[in-house]
């Protein structure tokens, strides 16, 4: 196969994800809390070719010897965007907004492996009576998700909830017919978060195979419990809009369709090379 062919076909296909990330970033504009992810280029091995073994007769040339031949590009980074976004003021008791971008909620989801903690931003969360106990109401997302307190434990309200209030620490204040019930919600500050991987509701969590990464979990995040809740910010009544910035994506979109062009035609044009090559009697 034709060499340029094949460093067309290496690209096209790191081009797709490209394409893949920014429809993904797209389709989630209106998602609460959603970060958007954003990909880096870099260069596959190229191969070196020494066509002039006499270097004295190349004394004038001021480019470095030989020819370089490139295989193609290859997607370097995922790098997820943490910038905050805008707050959207909703007056609803339940809709949390978290004041500093490195900060997650933590909440309970049920999957193959079993009972897994993940993280999200979105904080438009619900009451949902049990099934065993329809007198205990759970805090839950919207998909349903156990949100959990400072220790792990899914946050469960007895009796008929009148109000709630949420301080800007992360207390949660349940006010009830026999008085008041206070937690204090789960938060984390995540430190590196592209060890995190992205699941499916606009979850983040840890990658199964973190512990063979030689790093700690200590290292990618930290719970905020005792006194690092004074770290928490948090806005009762309002909800984070995702980072996604519509003109920004469109316009990484038509490049990337340009670079796709440009690639397919080249592809196109090896091809007709070929046909000419094999046509000669």
């Amino acid at each position: 196969m034709n060499r340029t062919m094949l460093t067309a076909t290496n690209t096209l296909s790191q081009l797709q994800h490209k394409l893949d990330m920014i429809s993904n970033n797209m389709a989630n504009a209106d998602t609460n809390g959603y970060k958007r992810k954003e990909a880096t280029f870099s260069d596959l091995l190229a191969q070196q070719f020494d066509n002039q073994q006499n270097t004295e007769k190349e004394a004038e040339r001021l480019t470095p010897m030989g020819i370089r031949q490139g295989t193609g590009a290859k997607l370097g980074q995922a790098q997820l965007i943490l910038t905050q976004g805008s707050f959207k003021t909703t007056d609803r008791d339940l809709d949390l907004a978290l004041g500093d971008p490195s900060l997650y909620f933590t909440v309970s989801v049920k999957d193959n492996l079993g009972e897994q903690t993940r993280l999200t931003r979105d904080g438009a969360f619900y009451l949902s009576p049990e099934s065993a106990n329809s007198d205990r109401m759970k805090l839950v997302t919207a998909e349903g998700n156990s949100v959990l307190d400072q220790n792990g434990e899914p946050v469960v309200i007895n009796g008929t909830v009148n109000s709630l209030t949420v301080s800007d620490k992360g207390r949660l204040t349940a006010h009830t017919e026999t008085g008041e019930q206070t937690f204090e919600l789960g938060v984390v500050s995540v430190k590196k978060p592209q060890f995190l991987d992205q699941f499916g509701g606009n979850l983040l969590g840890l990658p199964e195979d973190y512990t063979a990464m030689d790093i700690n979990e200590e290292e990618i995040m930290t719970p905020l419990i005792g006194g690092l809740r004074e770290g928490i910010n948090v806005r009762q009544g309002a909800l984070e809009a995702s980072n996604v910035d519509m003109g920004k994506e469109m316009t990484d979109l038509m490049n990337v369709q340009r670079h796709y062009q440009l690639q397919s035609r080249s592809i196109t044009l090896a091809d007709q090379m070929m046909g000419l090559i094999n046509g000669i009697r």
